[in-house]
């Protein structure tokens, strides 16, 4: 069989006549090229853009089981007038804001370590990715039953060192809290509970190898060159890093950091599972680990309130829209490209 592109170039004159000539040869390769894509945007259609549309008409009725009447935005008002939302919000808020920087932290300082001439720095750059390519329900399974209150590790540990043990998973008491009675200081906030400073040592020590691979890429694609010259104007290695590594490795702390808080705000395969192994309530104790996709998850399978879910799912949604709009305005400013 000819093909359209085959005929006009073997001078065979193609069927239609509007495919002739300049305008017909644009024509071909447009027609050729929504066909290459058509399968793609069939899958996108069909299981991305519908669901989300459809989901949104589901939060605008009272939908439990089966479909209910038309409440319009019912839903989204309960949800804003709800003090089980704004805890999640606020406990999702100190999820993002206790692990995206110090897990980048980490990251650019170990990349860093790794970039420099050192001996077995392949099979360090293999050991810290390891924990990003476990699942993370068995890991954070494991994390659970190491910090068991009753017989796990952790606890053994600072038993041996003689510290004061930790309910962990299990203390619904904020960090700052159960550190100044142990230091005998008073803070002026309690922080995040114990339990989601439990899910922070685990997304932490989950997330580090990824960003440290990525840091590491970003380190190579830096000329060299750079630094040659530098050293010979008499830059020291903190004036390099100060003024060479940092500016020129931004967008990829931009692209890290966007994507790092876009996942936290969705997290929740191990905050499920480590509530669930640990203080067998998802999202306790005392709701202090209910991030928002936990209170989701509750809603629409616990209840369910297919509607009511719905709905505060487009809210986070919007939350993390408004974020990420945020953190675009900022790192436009301080992106640095070469």
């Amino acid at each position: 069989m000819v093909g359209l592109s085959d005929a006009a170039e073997g001078g065979v004159q193609p069927r239609f006549g509007f495919l002739s000539g300049r305008r017909g040869r644009y024509l071909r390769e447009a027609l050729q090229g929504y066909l290459y894509i058509l399968p793609a945007t069939i899958i996108l259609v069909l299981f991305h853009f519908f669901p989300v549309f459809y989901a949104f008409y589901i939060s605008l009725h009272k939908w439990f089981i089966v479909k209910g009447p038309y409440i319009g935005f019912a839903n989204y008002h309960r949800a804003l007038t709800t003090d089980k939302f704004w805890n999640a919000i606020r406990v999702t808020l100190w999820y993002v804001v206790g692990t995206v920087p110090i897990q980048l932290f980490l990251a650019l300082v170990i990349a860093y370590l790794l970039f420099q001439k050192i001996r077995g720095k392949e099979g360090l750059r293999m050991i810290y990715f390891l924990p990003y390519v476990t699942s993370t329900v068995a890991s954070g399974a494991v994390f659970a039953k190491m910090f068991n209150p009753t017989f796990g590790p952790v606890n053994k540990v600072l038993a041996a060192l003689g510290l004061p043990m930790l309910r962990w998973m299990k203390e619904p008491r904020g960090i700052f809290t159960v550190l100044g009675e142990q230091l005998g200081i008073h803070f002026p906030f309690a922080g995040p509970s114990v339990a989601l400073v439990t899910i922070m040592f685990f997304v932490i020590w989950f997330w580090v190898g990824y960003d440290t691979t990525i840091f590491l890429a970003g380190l190579g694609a830096i000329p060299y060159e750079l630094y040659e010259a530098a050293k010979i104007d008499g830059a020291g290695r903190w004036q390099l890093f100060r003024h060479i590594t940092l500016p020129l490795l931004s967008p990829t702390t931009f692209f890290l950091s966007l994507v790092a808080v876009i996942g936290s705000f969705k997290a929740f395969n191990h905050v499920f599972i480590m509530a669930a192994a640990s203080a067998n309530e998802i999202g306790g104790p005392l709701g202090t680990t209910t991030t928002m996709a936990i209170l989701i998850y509750n809603n629409a399978f616990g209840t369910p309130t297919f509607g009511y879910a719905s709905a505060m799912s487009f809210l986070l949604f919007i939350l993390i829209l408004i974020v990420s709009l945020i953190q675009n305005y900022i790192g436009g400013k301080q992106v640095h490209y070469m």
